[in-house]
């Protein structure tokens, strides 16, 4: 049997490792540990070496003790170990998750909070992740840290905020803050990052900053998990399911969900394909170029995405706020011309473009050079679609394409019903990988 054991917030508890003949973990377990003197002690670094020898003694019947933080099975060794040697042979004892801790120590509620790990991982998932969700666990790991993580949150609300500001936040819970200007926003940044070190030793510290204050600093080896929240929703409703909403019932929204002007707006019928073909989701970031209403901003961002939204237009910058507001997402708003308000913008797994103009096929050349998976356009112009295609395969990604065309019923007078018909619109979609794999952004 191997046993398994989170050492929560102390060390492990001494009846846990009596009679144990190999006794394996991280060197700060170890070290706070009783263990037994004639015991092998194996200090975890690379993870094969130390399953080779917990496989030989298994193989012989000895007792195998592991130590783990927190709860080693969310997001820990009793994944591997179970991979290994089989979930019947563990006994795992778990301990308070660090993700726990951090949330109990700022006296919140985490069952509706996103846990995503950086530990081994791209950090770019759990940045989208912040920037989408109000209340996220992050579990760090090497150069992906909270001074990488607020660097990254800092530089996608418009860069870093005022120096001159607290490098704290003030104690829990406070209202919204005024002061710095997003280079793409009035709005102030909303998130402040809790990062919490050495949880359940003598030196934890747990401490809320800015994340350009986060950035700018080094934080150690310490780190147990960082807390990223929007302050103003930190606090949510009851939940009958843990973790992320789920996904909204209805997508493709009719028209009228959205503040528009004189119909300038994707139609739901067109936006449902988009949607598709665009295929949003936790983790990933979309852009929406040319947002007008910002109608396809605002479904990715219920589907999960963290967005941006471009529009040139003064007038629809604050339309896309406000419906982005109304349906109680977070979309960022870069005020400015396509391809140009593109540069400085984190790459894209997905891009949406509604407008361009005669700059259409260069925005198209520009998004679909950066975007990771799939470019989806929409044109009403017959003229520009051989141009818009040679934009998508110029850039090495395979193209198709429909013309929409859709009547909907509408009342006449004597209780009778006619067919409207919408125009038709053209939308082309490129896609980088048409085998791209289910849950990499996972």
């Amino acid at each position: 049997m191997i046993t398994v054991v989170g050492t929560g917030t102390g060390a492990a508890p001494e009846e846990c490792l009596a009679g144990a003949e190999l006794v394996v973990g991280g060197r700060r377990h170890l070290d706070a540990a009783v263990v037994p003197a004639d015991a092998e002690r194996v200090v975890l670094g690379p993870l094969a070496p130390a399953l080779d020898i917990i496989e030989r003694h298994h193989d012989k019947g000895s007792r195998v003790v592991v130590l783990a933080s927190g709860d080693p099975g969310f997001f820990g060794i009793v994944r591997v170990l179970a991979e290994r040697f089989g979930a019947g042979a563990l006994e795992v004892r778990p301990g308070v998750s660090s993700v726990a801790a951090a949330f109990a120590r700022v006296g919140l509620p985490w069952d509706d909070a996103v846990v995503v790990s950086a530990h081994g991982r791209d950090l770019r998932t759990a940045v989208n992740v912040c920037r989408a969700r109000p209340k996220v666990a992050v579990l760090t790991g090497p150069g992906a840290g909270p001074a990488e993580l607020g660097a990254a949150l800092a530089d996608a609300e418009g860069g870093a905020e005022d120096g001159r500001r607290a490098a704290t936040v003030p104690s829990w819970p406070v209202a919204p803050r005024g002061g710095a200007v997003n280079r793409y926003s009035p709005a102030p940044p909303k998130r402040v990052l809790v990062v919490a070190s050495d949880i359940g030793t003598g030196d934890e510290r747990v401490e809320r900053v800015t994340p350009a204050a986060a950035a700018a600093r080094d934080w150690g080896t310490g780190v147990s998990v960082v807390l990223c929240l929007d302050e103003s929703r930190a606090l949510g409703g009851v939940r009958t399911v843990a973790g992320p909403p789920p996904a909204p019932s209805q997508w493709a929204l009719e028209e009228d969900a959205f503040d528009h002007r004189d119909s300038m707006i994707t139609k739901f019928e067109v936006r449902a394909l988009a949607l598709a073909r665009l295929g949003p989701r936790l983790g990933e970031l979309v852009w929406d170029v040319g947002a007008g209403s910002g109608s396809v901003a605002v479904e990715c961002a219920r589907l999960g995405a963290a967005v941006v939204a471009v529009e040139k237009a003064a007038d629809g910058v604050g339309r896309i706020r406000a419906n982005a507001a109304a349906h109680g997402v977070d979309v960022q708003v870069v005020h400015g011309s396509a391809p140009d308000a593109l540069t400085g913008l984190d790459d894209p797994d997905a891009v949406f473009i509604g407008g361009g103009g005669r700059e259409l096929p260069e925005i198209v050349a520009t998004c679909a050079r950066r975007a990771r998976r799939s470019v989806v356009v929409a044109m009403a112009a017959l003229d520009r679609v051989p141009a818009v295609r040679a934009a998508l395969t110029g850039a090495g990604l395979e193209c198709d394409g429909v013309l929409l065309q859709s009547s909907r019923l509408a009342p006449l007078p004597g209780d009778v019903t006619r067919l409207a018909a919408t125009n038709p619109v053209f939308l082309l979609w490129g896609v980088r990988n048409p085998v791209y794999r289910e849950g990499v952004a996972q």
